[in-house]
């Protein structure tokens, strides 16, 4: 039941899209989509940080700090994101994906002394399955969005991300 409902809601996002809009509250009107105030996490932390799987296309190695994972009550889930290349180049950045709209957006950007960098960018951007920023719409589609709607929560997520996808996306 719940791989249908996921189903027709994933069908009504593509087809229906919300353009920043919530549902309707008692009295029918749409209530616009307010984003809840972000406070940057600790740097992440070596024995927090968990891969998960992009492609067989990128050399680079991907991973969440689990301990900054969360589903906020505005819809978004946030997390702290570690990719690291071949070469050892590593980059941090502290992000929220919007599963209803299917955004994204970075927050701020990990520093070499741990510290953050706030993004001067503060638009969210659609997520797309583009070889260069693959990662995106692998954690979209197979971790915290499966089907287009978003984890119920940060374990959720979690037990995902440790399983290498969602179960939803593991059954088609």
């Amino acid at each position: 039941m719940r791989s249908i409902l996921r189903a027709a809601c994933f069908l009504l996002a593509v087809v229906m899209p919300s353009y920043g809009l919530a549902a309707s509250d008692e009295d029918g009107e749409a209530k616009q989509w307010q984003e809840a105030a972000v406070v940057l996490p600790a740097p992440p932390a070596e024995a927090s940080l968990l891969p998960f799987y992009v492609s067989a296309a990128s050399e680079n190695r991907f991973f969440i700090d689990i301990s900054t994972l969360s589903v906020g009550d505005d819809g978004v889930v946030r997390y702290t994101l570690v990719v690291v290349s071949p070469e050892g180049g590593r980059n941090v950045s502290f992000e929220g994906m919007r599963c209803e709209t299917r955004e994204r957006r970075i927050y701020a950007s990990g520093r070499a002394d741990g510290s953050w960098s706030e993004s001067r960018v503060k638009q969210w951007s659609r997520i797309r399955d583009a070889y260069g920023n693959r990662h995106y719409a692998a954690l979209f589609l197979e971790y915290f969005c499966p089907g287009g709607i978003i984890v119920r929560d940060a374990a959720e997520a979690k037990e995902a991300l440790r399983q290498g996808g969602h179960p939803e996306t593991r059954r088609r």
